[in-house]
């Protein structure tokens, strides 16, 4: 991607920080625990010094000759040009890069969450509300050292972080990437955006290189997500099992003085019809397996796209009674840090 393309993906999606205003995000519970902007550090820089961060690059790399970036193991060689579920070879995609002024408060702020998204996915849900760049495939491919570049424009735009949006499958080019923008000056926070379907042997390799985790837990039931994300039906153990690690790595949600994020683990939850999502286990999966203290957004904006218009049960939003159970049940759980997006 040259420079002029590069500015086309920045002014994509810029958005008034006004929207911050009346973004009806609620914060409940404790206050965050937070610690002076001054004294943090992004976790990459350390193993960038060390030369860690070079030799992590290579073995994620290493992966394509027989995928296993995420439990399909799909086992192709991506490197020859072969594709599995997610659609990709080794080079990555990107739909577009920009200030994102819709994500939970302490992203957002007042300059906004630097937003990268990236093509395909490997979950592929029936429900998809971004099916365009997720299942069509739409964007551009771009080298590693232009997703370098794109971290960097991000931080010169003023946002808070760099926020990896489905990063899971064109992971080692992200790394890559990240060296670059290492080299080009990068020193705000890195978000891991991902579905929640990961292994847990790749996550342990983000170990001080993530500073913000921010999975998805789509359910709690793998017949659910056999059924509605393309056969995936251990994503239950799965995802429990990568959060698990991700918590282990960075706990729980530490932010400045200002309330903007740092470091630490945040959890989406997306309440669907007839509580097919299983929002009544996953919040006792956070309290009894995490912490009560974890930040979890439980998001109401479930709506029938891509495919869910024609499954019947999924052909609907959630009512009002079933967003407030959802809350109930969270709140019975003991969660405390709770974001109502």
């Amino acid at each position: 991607m040259n420079d002029r393309s590069r500015r086309q993906f920045l002014g994509a999606t810029l958005v008034s920080a006004a929207v911050l205003e009346t973004s009806g995000c609620r914060v409940s519970g404790q206050p965050v625990p937070s610690m002076p902007r001054k004294e943090f550090q992004p976790a990459y820089l350390r193993l960038e010094q060390s030369g860690e961060l070079e030799r992590r690059v290579r073995e994620l790399h290493a992966i394509y000759r027989s995928c296993r970036l995420c439990p399909r193991r799909c086992g192709v060689n991506r490197a020859k040009g072969e594709k599995g579920v997610c659609s990709s070879t080794s080079r990555a995609k990107v739909y577009s890069a920009h200030a994102h002024f819709g994500e939970e408060r302490p992203l957002v702020g007042r300059g906004g969450s630097g937003t990268i998204f990236f093509s395909n996915c490997n979950l592929l849900c029936v429900f998809c509300q971004n099916w365009e760049i997720n299942h069509r495939g739409d964007g551009s491919y771009v080298s590693d050292d232009t997703i370098g570049r794109l971290m960097t424009d991000m931080q010169a735009l003023g946002c808070h972080n760099v926020n990896l949006v489905t990063p899971t499958h064109v992971l080692p080019n992200i790394m890559s990437g990240l060296r670059t923008a290492i080299r080009r000056g990068l020193r705000v926070p890195l978000v891991y955006n991902c579905g929640g379907y990961e292994p847990v042997e790749v996550i342990k390799l983000l170990d001080g290189i993530v500073d913000i985790y921010l999975p998805d837990f789509k359910y709690a039931d793998g017949a659910m997500a056999e059924k509605y994300s393309s056969g995936a039906s251990d994503y239950p153990q799965r995802a429990a099992e990568a959060i698990e690690e991700m918590h282990r790595q960075v706990g729980d949600l530490v932010t400045d003085e200002k309330g903007i994020a740092l470091r630490g683990l945040m959890i989406r939850h997306l309440v669907l019809p007839e509580n097919i999502a299983g929002t009544d286990r996953f919040v006792r999966f956070v309290a009894e397996r995490l912490s009560r203290g974890t930040y979890v957004n439980i998001m109401a904006q479930y709506r029938p796209e891509h495919k869910a218009k024609g499954i019947p049960e999924l052909s609907r939003r959630i009512t009002s009674a079933e967003y407030e159970q959802a809350l109930r049940w969270a709140n019975q759980a003991g969660l405390t840090r709770l974001d109502r997006g």
